[in-house]
């Protein structure tokens, strides 16, 4: 029987190039976008290790002061408004939409999982046109813990009902489907642009180019 699939939404679903143009503007680089993400990243790693949780959304902003800092740019409230609150404007990858309907018709379960708190992921789910597609949307802000870390997806399984292994995450970082495989979990790895997959983990069980081949993939897997 189809089963459940779990969907990271930044990078994996939402289209974050869209940001380039603001960083070209107040950075005068648009690849800064890339290092304020990865900045993100490891700031919301930070604070799960370090047990001082703060949400994703707070964090982004943070992680923008940091950058501007190392770059020597000063932001103004405009400048941070115009980053930040973009967030929740991110259209979806082209590949997203008619891939989650196939999903869909073919039995799935689809289900979002982010770092984002839950009034940012529904906006942005919202905002993107993809939010009627799910039958769950799930933060990671109940378990005060960001992914990779085990609780997000512990969570995930315990509010669905079902066990760990039973449940595919799809995601474009590696370190999400390691951290899902981690507890049980399959993981379908969308390789786009940009993304690598580190040989220091175990392989993910499916690998596609876009969501797209990744759906196929999975329905051949039925």
């Amino acid at each position: 029987m189809p089963g459940i699939i779990v969907f990271d939404v930044n990078e994996t679903l939402l289209d974050l190039s869209v940001m380039k143009e603001p960083f070209q503007r107040i950075f005068g680089d648009e690849d800064i976008r890339r290092e304020w993400f990865a900045q993100l990243i490891q700031l919301s790693h930070v604070v799960t290790i370090t047990d001082t949780y703060r949400d994703f959304r707070t964090l982004a902003g943070e992680s923008l002061e940091v950058v501007a800092a190392r770059h020597g740019v000063v932001l103004d409230e405009a400048s941070r408004a115009a980053i930040v609150g973009l967030i929740v404007q991110l259209p979806p990858h082209p590949d997203v939409p008619g891939s989650l309907d196939t999903l869909r018709a073919a039995g799935f379960s689809l289900v979002a999982l982010t770092n984002s708190p839950p009034a940012t992921v529904e906006a942005q789910l919202t905002n993107a046109g993809l939010i009627d597609r799910f039958d769950r949307v799930m933060s990671v802000d109940s378990t005060g813990r960001f992914k990779p870390h085990p609780a997000p997806y512990r969570m995930a399984a315990n509010e669905l009902g079902v066990e760990p292994e039973d449940l595919w995450m799809v995601a474009a970082h590696d370190w999400d489907i390691f951290g899902a495989m981690q507890v049980g979990f399959r993981g379908a790895f969308i390789a786009r642009p940009g993304q690598g997959f580190s040989p220091g983990y175990p392989p993910a069980d499916l690998v596609g180019a876009d969501l797209s081949e990744v759906a196929e993939l999975l329905i051949a897997r039925q």
